[in-house]
């Protein structure tokens, strides 16, 4: 096996772990939380999950960033950015960058902090709430460009 086939290893199974964990906070524990939970305390109740969750996709999308950067540059593919045929290469770059300053930025600089002192919970959970739905949206789509669009179907 050769280390490209290893990036994409990599790669295709940081990606399921990475948006298949936002799509499971998304589509089950989020409303799960909502129909369970009293609005003043959906969001200590979000922060208790999502605990177990904030540190394994902080590795799963730092490797599927550093594993796209590798196949990107090993196979020479930095012309795709320049043709619109590759827009799901766009869209995967941007969903990442998106990631990493939720994750690395935004929620230990700013977010866990507002959270913790919310005068509005339950308005701030539903903000929350959308915030998921739409990444969710976007890292779906992304993952369908890029199978079908890396297999030549798009």
């Amino acid at each position: 096996m050769d280390d490209f086939t290893i990036a994409r290893v990599v790669h295709v199974s940081s990606v399921l772990l990475w948006i298949g964990g936002v799509a499971f906070v998304t589509m089950v524990a989020m409303p799960a939380i909502r129909r369970q939970s009293r609005a003043d305390e959906r969001l200590s109740t979000f922060h208790g999950l999502e605990n177990g969750f904030a540190w394994q996709a902080k590795i799963w999308v730092l490797l599927a960033g550093a594993s796209g950067f590798w196949m990107t540059w090993r196979a020479d593919l930095w012309d795709r950015f320049a043709d619109p045929r590759f827009w799901w290469m766009h869209a995967m770059v941007i969903v990442w960058v998106i990631f990493m300053m939720m994750l690395f930025v935004l929620e230990p600089l700013f977010l866990h902090r507002r959270m913790a002192e919310s005068r509005e919970p339950e308005r701030d959970f539903a903000r929350m709430e959308r915030v998921h739905q739409i990444l969710n949206i976007l890292g779906i789509i992304t993952v369908i460009g890029a199978v079908a669009g890396s297999h030549g179907l798009i």
